[in-house]
């Protein structure tokens, strides 16, 4: 089951107002947006059993925005008893997934690159941060990074999204 954080902070878009909305609007926009965002990622945990099973939670979601978390196990290391890059990939690649679907058009991905910067250890909770970069069309721009517990960048990630027909709730 996801687990959205109530006590974890506001990503960065949620406190920022679309253009062309005012007062009382623009708070019910926000809200509905939020809204969607949080049933949509609710929708897509539930179906997604390979982040459920690597588990992961979904931390906090917003229009174009998603943290999601891991600890990584001892069956995720590799031969260098550091973790295997492919799971810090799937972190990454799920929180792209869960920022670039949080508009509710079925989005899927185009490509990505991600960078590795500092291994990953057994014990350590990841935490995979994506935020939107650029939307135009169908197409959007996503960045995550991947930190640790204590704040080290673990991997920047940077994902091509294209929207497809259909919703996902």
């Amino acid at each position: 089951m996801a687990k959205l954080s109530d006590t974890a902070a506001a990503p960065p878009q949620a406190a920022t107002s679309p253009a062309g909305l005012a007062g009382h609007a623009n708070a019910q926009a926000l809200a509905d947006a939020q809204a969607l965002a949080e049933a949509v990622a609710a929708a897509m945990f539930a179906r997604d059993p390979a982040s459920q099973a690597l588990g992961m939670t979904v931390d906090a979601v917003a229009p174009g925005y998603a943290r999601m978390s891991m600890t990584i196990r001892a069956d995720m290391l590799n031969g260098h008893q550091t973790c295997h890059g492919g799971f810090i990939f799937a972190l990454a690649d799920s929180a792209f997934a869960f920022a670039c679907n949080s508009y509710n058009l079925t989005t899927v991905g185009a490509g990505c690159t991600i960078d590795y910067l500092s291994p990953g250890r057994e014990g350590d909770r990841l935490t995979a941060t994506a935020s939107e970069q650029a939307l135009a069309g169908k197409t959007g721009i996503y960045d995550v990074t991947v930190t640790s517990q204590d704040g080290r960048t673990i991997a920047l990630f940077r994902g091509k999204s294209h929207r497809v027909s259909g919703a996902v709730i």
